[in-house]
């Protein structure tokens, strides 16, 4: 069983913890407000905690937090998070006028590329920043088989995420392994396409996938 550490709370975060306790693993949500309990649904089988303390006790690091903040946050758990795998599922973006995301705040690279030459003595793995983030737990629920992409330096951590990502119902066929964390780039860069769409169509389960 693996001791996964969630870093934010908010609808991706507890979301991810649902499913990865109920596939057995030992989930602990890293919070920053007395409240993160009652969003998550109040799991019996989730832990809770402060960040630090989360990242410190994992085995497998994931971060939720905001994008446009997550670099200069992990960066103050340097020590927590050397020799761990950081998974990554955020989006670095300003916010348009309407809320949804807007211009990248890392134009010409990616938050990932980021975080790994911050996090030196981390292996960070880029992933599951590509949809709705229902469908990251429930891949299963759009109408075409959808496609989740990795970048990652260490192909050891890249391996470990994809069974975590099995355990969230992703099919071997459908995972993108697209190289070294540069390439979290092209990745990152197709949230742009997601407020144009979710203007015209709402908020409806979606994700940015190759036709096979």
């Amino acid at each position: 069983m693996t001791t996964i550490g969630i870093l934010g709370a908010g609808r991706v975060g507890a979301n991810l913890a649902r499913k990865l306790a109920s596939a057995g693993h030992d989930v602990t949500l890293g919070h920053r407000s007395t409240g993160a309990e009652a969003e998550a649904g109040v799991d019996p089988s989730i832990r809770f905690a402060d960040q630090r303390s989360t990242a410190r006790t994992a085995d497998i690091v994931i971060n939720a937090t905001p994008g446009d903040t997550a670099l200069e946050r992990l960066t103050e758990f340097r020590s927590e998070l050397a020799g761990k795998i950081l998974v990554d599922v955020s989006n670095a973006t300003h916010d348009a006028a309407d809320g949804l995301p807007g211009e990248l705040v890392y134009p010409g690279g990616s938050l990932a590329e980021r975080l790994q030459h911050a996090l030196p003595e981390t292996r960070v793995v880029k992933t599951l920043n590509t949809m709705l983030f229902t469908v990251m737990t429930a891949p299963e629920s759009l109408a075409t088989p959808p496609t989740v992409y990795l970048s990652g330096d260490d192909d050891g951590a890249k391996k470990a995420v994809a069974g975590l990502l099995a355990d969230l119902g992703w099919q071997p066929q459908w995972i993108e392994d697209l190289g070294d964390i540069t390439t979290a780039r092209a990745s990152e860069a197709l949230i742009l396409l997601v407020p144009h769409v979710l203007r015209r169509r709402g908020f409806q389960p979606f994700a940015v996938s190759l036709a096979r």
